[in-house]
């Protein structure tokens, strides 16, 4: 069910704190139990935030989008963000890099929202194909990847706080079928 007091907007230059914050936070709930506690712990807003604040000057010219969930009191509560697919995959030519939502605002409808805004913005932008990575312990989002129609495609290892966990690729054919089965 849709949540009428938030609003999805493309991100602006000063959502970089506020992105930071809930990509932190997030992680921090997401990934409780699945990555190691002293590495979520030891994440850096300020490192983030620095991290954000170069994304988002990039994003035209990148071609990229970032879309911001904004509660009634303006405060951001969630995020998508994806662009062009950078290993050059032959059959996929754009990457949802991202989509985190604070604990407190999931199973609200803004997943399907924030998800919708990302691929319509990669769809306006000229991509015809997507794929994104999840960590393969990530049930809850990779249910929600599969309902959304995408299929595996592979699995890789990858190293994040000096454990090795796997890493699962979900893949769209056609991003216009992707926009409609997300629309509100």
């Amino acid at each position: 069910m849709n949540e009428p007091t938030i609003k999805i907007r493309p991100a602006w230059a000063g959502d970089a704190p506020a992105l930071a914050r809930v990509h932190i936070d997030a992680w921090r709930t997401t990934y409780r139990g699945i990555l190691p506690a002293e590495g979520l712990a030891g994440l850096s807003y300020e490192r983030r935030e620095h991290w954000w604040n170069e994304v988002l000057a990039l994003v035209p010219e990148q071609r990229h989008v970032v879309f911001v969930a904004e509660d009634q009191a303006g405060r951001v509560v969630g995020f998508s963000s994806a662009g062009r697919e950078p290993s050059g995959d032959p059959v996929y030519n754009a990457e949802l890099y991202a989509i985190y939502i604070l604990e407190e605002y999931q199973r609200r409808g803004l997943g399907s929202r924030l998800m919708h805004a990302a691929v319509d913005g990669l769809v306006q932008t000229g991509y015809t194909t997507m794929l994104l990575w999840v960590v393969a312990d990530n049930v809850g989002s990779r249910r929600f990847y599969e309902m959304l129609g995408g299929r595996v495609i592979r699995e890789k290892p990858i190293e994040i706080f000096g454990v090795t966990v796997a890493e699962v690729s979900y893949g769209w054919d056609d991003l216009a079928t992707l926009v409609a089965a997300t629309a509100p």
